[in-house]
């Protein structure tokens, strides 16, 4: 494999970075910016938009792919072999599966973002490898980066490929770098001439990679520092497959470690302009990013249809154990969770394809707590199937029992919260934001970078800023009759308004306490985004289930038990998290993490002697070592 030099930068060359590449402008109004502001901007999120008709060309084809995926497509021999059959990806060419999103101009069938995604809850309901191939595709590979970026050129000589069934990759990170970009070591030198970049580097976990005909590729200017996006020609002299990846879950997904040796890329393949590359990924990665909670949608409807039809069926005790309360509170929670998780991924879907709302925050909110969510009722239903949601699907069927893929959903399931940006990054991006406001009036003050006379200088407009802003964060009304005409729903409402307010307070006092050191109280910020997105959920379901009492919808009333139960849930769960930010164990544990990371618990680790122990550097820092090793140095390590 090619060795990639480890770059190192300083922190603050990679704080740079990242905010260089940070969307600055919001030329579109943002729900949850405005929440983390403390305006409950309800008008941006209500009415619950409606659905548009359903198209004849768009039901036929989810027709025909629900039909191919429940009647040709073996998921279970997926899983087990490992591979991609070639008659499912020939079968998703002449479906048009890998150009839904591309338009129909470059060959593609032109779908909207609400008609994509509800293929992609589809998918999520069925078969996680193929959410992945497809989804990786076309939401991060080639075509969405060309479809905002790409010249009238690029378009037309790549985009129809795509549609056509061109597979596509994309390749961001490293195997030294994950999520800090200012480590990036992949590079693109231009000719003498101009005419082209000589790419070299290696990147890991590139989704489709070894199936891939064209790679979306991100690399460094040596000179400028700045990162770049190209399209790479998978065939392109000095491209290598390295090695084929193989993960917990999705067995089939063709994942790799790409590596370029003096790869001749054409100028003309620069997406966008050069030192745009990372941009070009984040805004990308906003619509793309919606893929991943739809999909989730549709493994959490089939867990919960797999727990009601067996909460019915099974019986201890007499008694159906859907009957039993331990397993009925899980249900409950389980039908609310679904119905909230929809409500926010059809709203976030629906201000996409406006194009009327900035969806950053929003996409960013959906992945993290769809997923998050998604999981728990993954969780849920492997233990309420027990000892049957642990066995395969195989091992059930040759015994003669119903083989339901519990077993395999969550393994196939658990990289819902790392794909595209994990639980820990989403929180991260989305907590920059929320102070986004606060460090452009009082940045001098807090950020503790410039001199007095900077200090004083900016004084006076923070001073005007906060004078007012500050005492209208307390005296808003979140009260009765506010809200009124949601009826029951009411409450929830005035409770989000003045729990929106409260959290723009204590955004305001982490800032003044913890200055500039509020960028590592990631504990502090991770609630604060745990919070808006809690009141994210709350409002978007009681928008909806008013959108269908108000449409005479006949399952409202059905609909209305679950807004109830989830909100009243939540309610608790954001009361707990305000409590947290102020009354915590932060300090405690990230003392005590220290200290392991020191060695100071490396007695508790003395079990691992003779399979893979672990022993000390020579600097006192724990350190892994192989099983042959660690028995070299047992008498080492005795004396």
């Amino acid at each position: 494999m090619t060795d990639q030099p480890t770059t190192h930068v300083s922190e603050e060359e990679s704080r740079a970075v990242a905010e260089a590449s940070r969307q600055t402008e919001w030329t579109s109004p943002s729900f949850m910016k405005e929440l983390f502001l403390g305006n409950f901007r309800l008008d941006l999120v209500h009415p619950y938009p409606a659905e548009p008709p359903e198209r004849a060309e768009f039901k036929e084809y989810y027709r025909k792919l629900e039909r191919f995926l429940t009647e040709e497509v073996d998921s279970t021999a997926i899983d087990a072999t490992g591979e991609y059959p070639q008659h499912v990806l020939d079968e998703l060419r002449e479906l048009g599966a890998f150009g839904m999103k591309i338009p129909k101009e470059y060959g593609g069938l032109g779908f909207s973002q609400i008609e994509y995604q509800k293929v992609m809850e589809l998918l999520g309901s069925t078969d996680g490898n193929l959410t992945a191939l497809l989804s990786a595709h076309q939401s991060i590979g080639v075509p969405q980066p060309l479809k905002l970026f790409g010249s009238p050129e690029q378009k037309k000589k790549f985009l129809p490929r795509c549609a056509a069934g061109e597979i596509s990759a994309f390749a961001l990170t490293e195997p030294g770098v994950g999520s800090d970009p200012a480590r990036m070591s992949t590079t693109a030198e231009l000719s003498a001439d101009g005419s082209y970049y000589l790419v070299n580097g290696t990147k890991l976990w590139c989704t489709n990679g070894t199936l891939a005909k064209l790679l979306v590729v991100m690399a460094v200017h040596p000179g400028t520092k700045k990162i770049s996006a190209f399209v790479v020609e998978a065939d392109s002299p000095g491209v290598k497959v390295e090695h084929r990846c193989h993960f917990m879950g999705l067995k089939a997904l063709a994942n790799a470690v790409i590596s370029f040796h003096d790869v001749k890329v054409p100028a003309e393949n620069l997406i966008g302009k050069e030192g745009r590359g990372l941009k070009i990924a984040l805004t990308t990665l906003n619509d793309g990013r919606l893929s991943i909670p739809n999909s989730a949608i549709g493994a959490a409807k089939v867990g919960l249809k797999i727990c009601r039809e067996w909460s019915n069926e099974r019986v201890q005790w007499g008694r159906p154990v859907g009957k039993h309360e331990a397993i009925s509170h899980k249900l409950a929670d389980m039908a609310a969770t679904t119905f909230a998780m929809e409500s926010i991924a059809r709203l976030a879907t629906h201000m996409a394809d406006s194009g009327t709302h900035d969806i950053r925050l929003e996409a960013a909110a959906c992945k993290l707590w769809n997923t998050t969510r998604g999981w728990e009722i993954v969780d849920d239903t492997m233990q309420i199937r027990g000892g049957r949601g642990y066995e395969t699907e195989i091992s059930l069927r040759d015994r003669g029992e119903v083989p339901i893929p519990v077993e395999r959903m969550m393994r196939d399931y658990r990289i819902n919260r790392i794909f595209e940006g994990s639980d820990e990054i989403m929180r991260l991006f989305m907590a920059r934001e929320a102070v986004d406001k606060h460090l452009a009036v009082a940045g001098a003050l807090v950020e503790g970078k410039g001199g007095m006379g900077e200090k004083l200088k900016a004084l006076p407009g923070i001073a005007a800023f906060y004078a007012w802003w500050y005492p209208s964060r307390w005296l808003g009304w979140g009260r009765f009759p506010r809200f009124s005409g949601f009826g029951a729903n009411a409450g929830h409402l005035r409770f989000v308004e003045r729990s929106c307010r409260k959290l723009s307070r204590e955004i305001f006092h982490g800032m003044m306490i913890h200055q500039a050191k509020l960028a590592y109280k990631q504990g502090f910020l991770f609630r604060v985004v745990d919070i808006a997105d809690e009141l994210f959920a709350m409002t978007a379901s009681v928008s909806r289930v008013q959108a269908m009492f108000d449409a005479g919808d006949a399952e409202a009333k059905a609909a209305q038990k679950l807004v109830h139960l989830f909100c009243s849930n939540s309610r608790r769960k954001v009361k707990r998290l305000f409590q947290e930010l102020w009354s915590n164990d932060d300090t405690l544990k990230y003392k005590t993490a220290l200290g392991v990371l020191k060695g100071d618990q490396l007695w508790m680790e003395s079990l691992l002697e003779g399979h893979g122990r672990v022993a000390k550097s020579e600097r006192g820092r724990p350190q892994a070592v192989d099983a042959a090793a660690a028995r070299e140095a047992a008498p080492v390590a005795a004396g």
